[in-house]
């Protein structure tokens, strides 16, 4: 060799280095020609050979073992820093002095090491350290031989005692504590063993042997450590890479080189032969110099892969462009952010390295075929830009298949292009797939595998996988020796497999380590000394040693095949997530990225994605699989996390899944689809919303629930064939019949939809996941569906310690043996039983992903070393029968499980179970509580629905299920005198700690009627008075005589109607907030709601459907109509402006009433307006004089109107659309229909009343005549002057029922009647009228004082603000008949009652609107109801005042009773019939139960098998001690003979005061006053206490109070939140290795061989370390404080609600600094950054919390006018963008009236989602009209709301909180 000049010392070697790194780019080609250190083998024949490096000198021994000695690790040329390196660690390994090699990633300093050793031909022991490695795998580990344990020696002492080089690489990744074995050892060459040998220096050594024989120190044991012995260390600087730092005392015992990348120049000068190829080389080395530069790493880029550039140069095409070279090794699209992608296309433009687009990347592979010469090696072919090329690769050893020839493979573009590019990246190194899930990498790579005749071994990866599970496992021979099998990996590399493993995101990196050498070197030694070496190191010792393949296998020396390639599938890693963070991590670090080249398997385009669903579902139809393409992409396009996470729901698999059932199903909606595949019942309310909007958007109909046809949900088994709705299977016939569930199952139509969808799944051949709440019957639905499919199952429910073997396998000992006992997984795989999997969100995540290979490719590797899988041999093979369902709750608090459905959803069908809906609630309650009354299911049922609802809103946590009502049902069924209110606090006792929580609670329950806290004794019924005697007053009599004044004929004509329109009117329904009244107290009023009107908005009419339960309210200014149903949940508005005309301010006041017409008009109504004469009816109008309406019959379709004072009578007949007029010979007052051809009429001034008789059917004789009779009243006796004639208000249309007339006259009659009420009497009844034309008898219950006398003082506001005084009489008289309860009732106003003899004289009578005045004719009672002061008056008091003397109105109720309507629009249900009453009494009694206040006793029934002797009173105890059994004395407890209670033949009964366990709840009670005196004022002392501390004024803390008690329960419930999560995060671990705690599974064979470290206990994990700290979450809520806020506050308190929001927000984040950092920022027409709170100074007690308020306060009553709403947000979120933070949310509080600024709201929406980093919302204060709602419309779902009332902005808040801050923290 020729030898060059020399450079000496350490400083030349640093100067050397300098030159390099500063010089590299620019000497270029000549710098670098001369050479520095050269190595020498001298060959002396004196004493051996010597190698020379430099001037340095070793000798060389002759090795022992010569087959360690590493081989073919040298080249031919060494560079010149190589040669320092070496020289370097001569002269250390001379000193004796062990090294420590740092450096990057890479395979770089292994190889250093091994040229050095295989220079100077010594042993080695390698050892990886793994964060699973032990003591034991150092120094010695424990085997079992023919039952003894054996200590056997481990790499540490083997190379001391043989005289090896240990090398130990990866020291960071050691746990800590670990190494510190080794000190000793390295210091001082000394160590004790287990087994009790002692390790001693050589020299100690030699010296005692000068003094002793080896045959005593051998009886000493003690041990000599050769002198050759030494340690070469291989780690990673720690700061800047992830690991363990080096523990001190440790890092002083070694000697340190640093070992950077190589000088590339010489090598590359080595490769490169053409000028050209020249230049894109060094363009590509300065780039990777560039970015492992210190700069790059200080903007966190990773470290350029330097060593994998080489082999990749050497071996790719010259067609690849450099980008994409650069692409494969350091795939920075997918590991960096938004900065660092700019910052390496920075550099790659700077040295011209972006021509992606110049080349053309490869299209497809065309052909593979095998190389005759050369085995294991394959030709593939790939066209390149119409040209073909040609390479060889490593290829399997099966035949190859031709490219796109498997049925299941649809090759599209991208897809056939990615495989051509791992072809080429095969040749070169392994590959890793890195793509999100349900992409196709699993296919991909199957294809390719099978493309070059791979055998492929898939390894699933799972978190806590350790080094052993990777590479070998223990396990136990027949005779109880222990042994070491290999894993799938190890065999799949000496049989040249392609290896899948599948999920290297998973396993921690210190894990993985343990591979690096396996995939750099090709080299690996395992646990029990076994060495796999590269393919051609293994032939070079075979030939230079003349070694047999039997006899390298002996010293177990194994080749690995030249063919063995590894394939790893990854998700992309998270960027910037901290290691604990939920959404995944980063785990692709420098250190994985030296491992693989890396491609990126893209989701695919529309296109393609239609050709792979079409080609692999044919039949599926075009249109839903274009509709569901159109969604997916639409939401994978968009930056939006939230819709991201949608879209991975919707991935490959999932779409090919809902295809597939879509083609057999092909009538089922699209919608249906995606709701099912996102589970969208289970989203947080925002992603729900943006789901639904993608939805609208891509113009996916959602099908109407089936509400019809819920009744044909059936199933039934017939000959052997399973129908369930409308699918059928075939009914399996099982081998294990007792297997099989029974369960007691009611149907019900909803369940029945769930299993009729789980069938399809089922015949489809899908895996089934349920998700629900618990408590919905996922166990007995499933339960069911298998018992109907006659299916055996296996059960497995996971839990928190499920492991993934204890999924797979138990293991046991027997006689020293270890055995397997299949888990219910396996034995269900085997048999083909369906496998239950239960609670499947209480496993780790990391356990239950080893499903996925069960699931996908139907293989799975067991603990005990058997496998499940298709075609292999001696494998469980799995039976075509097999079925997982897996069961788990909705992810999301309060259910404090691991998300299953985000790691697994995708290979399952996903069904959501509910509860069922209420009428199938109440029916399947009726099956389970037959005897239990309907009332008290019916009120559960809605009480829980709408707990339920609440709880899917988050106002309350925890989602109420049905278990629990059917658990109620059964006790009430059980023990029907338990009382209702008493059995929900089964359910609800868990809640009576938690104030608000128990707030809410009651108030649910008491809305829906179920009197939970009442007692019996509150009733609060009117008090009765009596009537005076009924008394008959007088005669009508009907003149018939010919007179012709009296009889006289009245003309009729008959024209149509003109009618305008129609108009057409928004019908709006507005949710019915519906009361029960009786909540607390038992009184009348049954129930009550608000109608949702405007202060201004004055009720004029109210009146029932007398056929149906609906019940109709006008309003006028604006004119309105409203209806709703008695029992119903919605109140429908229509707001009609439009149609009656406008309303000009005080000078017209219309004045409408309503009339609901009868069949066949159903539902239409009749609305008329007196002041013009208006009528409209739904959509028919028509102008007309006259002013009043009689509906008496409007349900027979036909309306009367009259004008008074004129002579017109109008019949509106509105089906034939005429109107019939009658002139009558007098003037009109007003018009009665006393029946359908009959009518009342009464003349103006005289009042005298004529009987009008007209024919049944106008239209049939248009000749029709109307005759007139006139009705003379007479006296009972003559002679008393004239009668005062009766001025009617009221006449009924139809009469008492025959029994109520006999019981209001006390007399049996049978007659016709009418009813009739006048102010001067409490009601009348005409016998006899209208149909006897004989005298009719009036009978009367005359008043005492007639109404009308009565002074007419307003009540309620009228009283302050006289409105003027009446200047015409009230249009409303509020006076009906119930006819069947016998009832008469009117509203009275409170002056005209009798309240003295209401109240006793010291109570002072109620405010009240009005009082319902109730006359019983048939009890002969008259009783006064209350009805309260409604809660806001309207400002128009005259107006008011002319409506109804009273504030209310009111009307009859079909079911019987009344409603009443006040002034206020508040709705109130009365119950007045005296039965009805009664029976409701009882009811209500009964839901509250018994409690009769009798101490209980406890009765034990004794057989005591004594006789009875004869009784006798027994000896009276002086003590009166109680005494139980026995038969001696009196007054005991379960005795014999004496006297007694339960006991047996005693002569009487006798207490003697003894209390059997009682406890009354009256005692309960009686906490004697002064303590609770006391208690109240130990808690005003410690407020002001408080006060004084923070120097806050009582008035202050009041006004403080104000907002924050409006905001207590979202406060409440955020902190709820919070703190669990809190919890969660600080969840214990599984701790291993540890010497106590329990038994590990895993660990069992090294318990059996003695060890001491195999236990496992929970505990707090450390932190990875190197992982980052973790960052708070940072907030920023951006409040309005504009004038506008200040200027509405009146209107709606928009800006309290504000603040109350804000309020919110700091009083939930309070002591939460560490998770949370917020500020709040105001903005207004000042600017846009008024600063109110700073996030390092956050308020910390009341007062600074009400400083703040009180800020926005009043910058919002002095700011300018004008918005910076856009300008706010946009800042706000550029400004927050740039801190550093877990996640960023803005916040922005506006009443921005968008439009008014000219802001259009596709620019907002644009500023909404400017940063995908910042998760922005936006709150709208609702303002006029639909605004709001358009508004809506145009932002992005779920990022934007509109709060129309401002109560809601705390709510909304919350939920912005809840479902996107919490849903990760």
């Amino acid at each position: 060799m020729r030898s060059h000049g020399l450079y000496r010392g350490a400083a030349a070697a640093v100067a050397a280095r300098r030159m390099r790194n500063i010089l590299g780019c620019v000497l270029g080609r000549e710098g670098w020609m001369w050479r520095n250190h050269e190595v020498k083998l001298l060959n002396t024949s004196s004493g051996g050979d010597t190698v020379k490096i430099g001037d340095v000198t070793y000798k060389l021994k002759t090795p022992r073992n010569p087959e360690l000695v590493p081989v073919k690790h040298l080249s031919d040329s060494l560079p010149q820093m190589m040669a320092q390196h070496l020289r370097w660690i001569m002269q250390k390994d001379l000193l004796g002095q062990d090294v420590f090699l740092i450096g990057p990633p890479g395979p770089l300093r292994r190889s250093i090491a091994m040229q050095y050793l295989e220079l100077t031909k010594r042993e080695v022991e390698y050892v990886a350290l793994s964060r699973d490695t032990t003591e034991t795998d150092l120094k010695q580990r424990r085997e079992i031989r023919s039952g003894t344990a054996f200590y056997i020696d481990q790499c540490a002492v083997r190379a001391a005692t043989q005289g090896r080089v240990l090398v130990l690489e990866g020291l960071e990744k050691a746990e800590r504590n670990v190494l510190p074995v080794l000190n000793n050892l390295l210091e001082n060459r000394e160590m004790q063993l287990e087994d009790g040998r002692f390790l001693m220096a050589a020299e100690r050594y030699d010296k005692l042997l000068q003094e002793h024989t080896k045959e005593e120190l051998d009886s000493w044991k003690i041990v000599r450590v050769s002198e050759d012995f030494r340690v070469i260390a291989l780690g990673l600087p720690v700061p800047k890479y992830k690991g363990n730092p080096l523990d001190p005392p440790l890092r002083s015992r070694f000697q340190a080189r640093d070992i950077y990348y190589l000088p590339f120049k010489p090598l590359v000068l080595l490769h490169v032969s053409c000028c050209l190829l020249y230049v894109r080389v060094s363009q590509l080395l300065s780039l990777a110099t560039t970015l492992c530069s210190q700069e790059s790493s200080s903007l966190g880029l990773p470290d350029f892969p330097m060593d994998n550039l080489l082999p990749v140069l050497h071996n790719t095409f010259p067609m690849l462009s450099s980008q994409q070279l650069v692409q494969r090794l350091y795939p920075y699209n997918s590991i960096l952010g938004k900065e660092g992608r700019s910052a390496v296309e920075g550099v790659l433009s700077r040295f011209e390295l972006l021509d992606g687009r110049r080349q053309a990347a490869p299209a497809t592979v065309t052909s593979v075929s095998m190389t005759k010469d050369l085995e294991g090696r394959a030709n593939v072919t790939l066209s390149v830009a119409d040209r073909n090329v040609s390479f060889q690769v490593p290829a399997g050893t099966k035949e190859p298949r031709p490219p796109n020839s498997s049925p299941s493979f649809i090759s599209t573009p991208s897809h056939s292009q990615l495989l051509s590019e791992m072809m080429q990246s095969h040749m070169v190194k392994d590959i890793c797939l890195i793509g999100a899930k349900g992409c196709g990498k699993s296919v991909l790579a199957r294809e390719f595998g099978e493309m070059l005749g791979y055998s492929i071994e898939p390894v699933m990866l799972y978190q806590d996988m350790t080094a052993r599970d990777l590479l070998q496992q223990r396990y136990t021979l027949p005779n109880g020796d222990t042994a070491w099998r290999l894993s799938p990996l190890v065999t799949a590399a000496i049989e040249g497999k392609l290896l899948l493993l599948d999920g290297i995101h998973r396993v921690n990196l210190g894990t993985l380590a343990v591979l690096s050498r396996l995939l750099h070197d090709r080299e690996l030694d395992l646990y029990d000394g076994t060495r796999l070496l590269r393919w051609d190191r293994y032939q070079t010792i075979k030939e230079e040693l003349q070694f047999s393949d039997e006899q390298l296998q002996e010293r177990s020396i194994f080749p690995i095949h030249p063919s063995f390639r590894v394939l790893a599938l990854a998700e992309p890693p998270v960027v910037g997530a901290g290691s604990s963070s939920s959404r995944g991590q980063q785990w692709l670090g420098p250190e994985l990225l030296t491992m693989f080249l890396y491609h990126t398997v893209s989701p695919l385009g529309k296109a393609e994605e239609m050709d792979l669903l079409q080609g692999l579902t044919p039949n599926v139809p075009q249109e839903a699989a274009e509709q569901l393409l159109h969604l997916t992409h639409s939401l994978r396009n968009t930056n939006d996390p939230t819709a991201q996470s949608l879209a991975s729901s919707l991935s490959t698999r999932q779409l090919l899944r809902i295809c597939r059932r879509l083609s057999l199903y092909p009538e089922e909606s699209v919608a249906h689809a995606v709701n099912k595949a996102c589970l969208s019942r289970f989203l947080p309310s925002l992603a729900r919303a943006c789901l639904e909007k993608s939805l609208s958007n891509c113009s996916i109909q959602e099908a109407p629930e089936p509400t019809e046809n819920t009744q044909d949900y059936s199933c039934t088994v017939k000959d052997g064939v399973l129908t369930i709705g409308s699918v059928s299977a075939p009914v399996y016939n099982p081998s294990e019949k007792m297997k099989v569930p029974d369960v007691l199952f009611y149907d019900n139509p909803q369940h029945m939809m769930v299993m009729e969808n789980m069938l399809k799944d089922f015949l489809l051949g899908e895996h089934l996941l349920l998700m629900g709440n618990q408590g919905v019957g996922k166990n007995k639905i499933v339960d069911r569906f298998l018992h109907l499919l006659n299916r055996p199952r296996e059960y497995l429910q996971l839990h928190r310690d499920t492991t993934v073997q204890t999924l797979t396998l138990q293991p046991s000992v027997r006689d020293g043996i270890i055995t397997y006992e299949d888990s219910p997984l396996v034995k269900a795989v085997k048999m083909g039983h369906i496998l239950v999997i239960d609670e499947a969100d209480k496993a780790p995540t990391n356990v239950t992903c080893i499903l996925k290979t069960l699931v996908e490719s139907r293989e799975m590797i067991l603990a005990d070393g058997r496998r499940i899988a298709k075609d292999r041999p001696n494998a469980i093979v799995m039976h075509p029968d097999f079925r997982m369902l897996v069961l788990a709750n909705r992810p999301g608090f309060p259910f404090l499980g691991n998300d299953f459905f985000g790691s697994l959803g995708d290979i399952f069908s996903c069904h959501a179970v509910d509860n069922p809906k209420p009428q199938a609630e109440l029916a399947m309650l009726k099956q389970y509580g037959p005897d239990v009354p309907d009332a008290t299911l019916q009120k559960l049922v809605a009480a829980f629905g709408e707990l339920r609802s609440m709880a899917d809103q988050g106002t309350i946590t925890y989602p109420y299920s049905t278990r629990e009502v059917v658990n109620i049902v059964k006790h009430l069924q059980k023990f029907p005198g338990e009382g209702l209110a008493n059995v929900v606090r089964n359910v609800f006792d868990f809640d009576s700690y938690n104030k608000d929580m128990r707030e809410v609670l009651i108030e649910a329950l008491h809305k829906h009627g179920i009197p939970i806290g009442a007692k019996t004794s509150s009733v609060k019924l009117a008090k009765e008075l009596p009537l005076p005697e009924v008394k008959m007053t007088g005669y009508w009599t009907t003149n018939q005589s010919g007179n012709a004044r009296r009889k006289l004929l009245c003309p009729t004509e008959t024209h149509t109607i003109d009618i305008k329109g129609p108009v057409f009117l928004r019908v709006q329904s507005y949710p019915c907030n519906r009361q029960e009244s009786r909540a607390l107290s038992f009184s009348e009023e049954k129930a009550h709601w608000q109608i949702p009107m405007n202060e201004v908005n004055i009720i004029c009419d109210s009146y029932t459907n007398g056929l149906s339960s609906l019940f109709y309210v006008a309003t006028c200014n604006p004119v309105s109509l409203f209806s709703m149903k008695e029992h119903g949940e919605t109140i429908q508005v229509m707001e009609l402006y439009d149609v009656f005309p406008r309303t000009i301010s005080g000078v017209w006041q219309p004045f409408v009433t309503v009339a609901p017409l009868g069949s066949p008009l159903d539902g239409q109504v009749v609305l008329h307006e007196e002041q013009v004469g208006t009528q409209t009816h739904t959509n028919a109008q028509r102008q007309q004089g006259a002013h009043k309406m009689c509906r008496d019959f409007a349900h027979k379709n036909w309306l009367l109107f009259y004008k008074e004072d004129s002579n017109q009578l109008e019949v509106l007949d509105v089906l034939e659309g005429r109107v019939h007029s009658i002139s009558l010979p007098i003037n009109l007052k007003s018009v009665f229909l006393v029946a359908e051809d009959r009518w009342l009429l009464l003349e103006s001034n005289t009042n005298r009343k004529f009987l009008l008789t007209k024919p049944m059917h106008m239209a049939a004789e248009n000749t029709g005549v109307c005759q007139l009779h006139s009705i003379s009243e007479d006296p009972v006796s003559s002679g008393h002057g004239a009668v005062e004639v009766s001025v009617p208000q009221m006449l009924s249309s139809e009469q008492l029922p025959n029994e109520n007339l006999s019981a209001a006259l006390d007399q049996r009659i049978v007659s016709p009647n009418r009813v009739l009420a006048d102010t001067a009497s409490f009601a009348r009844v005409v016998v006899g009228f209208p149909d006897l034309m004989s005298p009719n008898e009036v009978y009367s219950f005359q008043r005492p004082v007639d109404l009308s006398d009565m002074k007419s003082s307003r009540t309620g506001a009228q009283m302050f603000l006289k409105g003027g005084l009446h200047s015409s009489a009230v249009k409303q008289q509020n006076c009906v008949s119930l006819l069947s309860a016998n009832q008469m009732v009117r509203a009275l106003p409170p002056n005209k009652v009798p309240l003295k003899e209401i109240y006793p004289k010291d109570i002072t009578p109620p405010m009240t609107a009005a009082y319902l005045e109730v006359t019983d004719l048939n009890s002969k009672k008259v009783k006064y109801i209350p009805v309260p002061r409604s809660m806001s008056v309207s400002p128009y008091t005259n107006w008011v005042s002319k409506v109804s003397e009273s504030d209310v109105l009111m009307a009859p109720l079909r079911s019987g009773g009344v409603v009443t309507v006040d002034m206020g629009g508040y709705v109130r249900l009365w119950e007045t019939g005296l039965d009805t009453l009664q029976r409701s009494l009882m009811e209500w009694r009964n839901m509250i139960g018994s409690e009769d206040g009798r101490p209980l006793q406890i009765t034990i029934e004794r057989e005591s098998n004594l006789d009875v002797t004869a009784p006798k009173h027994g000896k009276i105890d002086p003590n009166n001690a109680p005494h139980v059994g026995g038969n001696q004395w009196a007054g005991g407890t379960g005795g014999r003979d004496t006297a007694g209670l339960g006991g047996k033949g005693g002569p009487y009964r006798l207490d003697a005061g003894h209390k059997v366990y009682q406890v009354s709840q009256a005692e309960k009670d009686a906490v004697p006053e002064d303590v609770r005196r006391a208690a109240r004022e130990m808690a005003e002392k410690a407020f002001k206490e408080r006060l004084k501390e923070i120097d806050m004024s009582e008035y202050d803390a009041a006004t403080y109070e104000r907002f924050s008690t409006a905001v207590r329960r979202q406060v409440q419930s955020l902190r709820i939140i919070l703190d669990s999560l809190q919890a969660k995060g600080k969840e214990r671990q599984w701790l291993k290795n540890q010497a106590l705690g329990e038994l590990d599974d895993a660990k069992i064979i090294d318990g059996l061989a003695g060890e001491k470290a195999i236990y496992k206990r929970r505990g707090e994990h450390d932190p990875e370390p190197g992982s980052p700290q973790q960052k708070p979450k940072r907030l920023r809520v951006l409040a309005d404080v504009s004038g506008s806020m200040y200027r509405f506050n009146g209107v709606d308190s928009r800006l309290e609600r504000s603040m109350e929001a804000v309020c919110m927000v700091m009083e939930a984040l309070e002591s939460y600094e560490d998770k949370f950092k917020y500020d709040i920022v105001g903005h207004s027409g000042d600017g846009y950054d008024i600063e109110l709170v700073r996030a390092d100074k956050v308020p910390k007690n009341n007062k600074q919390r009400l400083k703040v308020l009180k800020t926005m306060h009043a910058h919002a009553q002095f700011c300018m006018s004008g918005d910076y709403t856009l300008e706010g947000t946009a800042a706000s979120i550029k400004e927050l963008a740039q801190e550093e933070a877990d996640e960023h949310f803005v916040v922005v509080l506006s009443d921005a009236n968008l439009e008014r600024y000219g802001i259009r709201p596709e620019r907002f929406a644009q500023v909404l989602t400017s940063d995908p980093q910042v998760n922005a919302f936006a709150i709208f204060i609702g303002s006029l009209g639909d605004q709001a709602e358009r508004l809506q419309k145009t932002l992005p779902a779920g990022r934007s709301f509109v709060a129309m009332d401002t109560k809601h902005i705390p709510q909304i808040l919350q939920q912005i909180f809840t479902s996107t801050m919490l849903s990760s923290a």
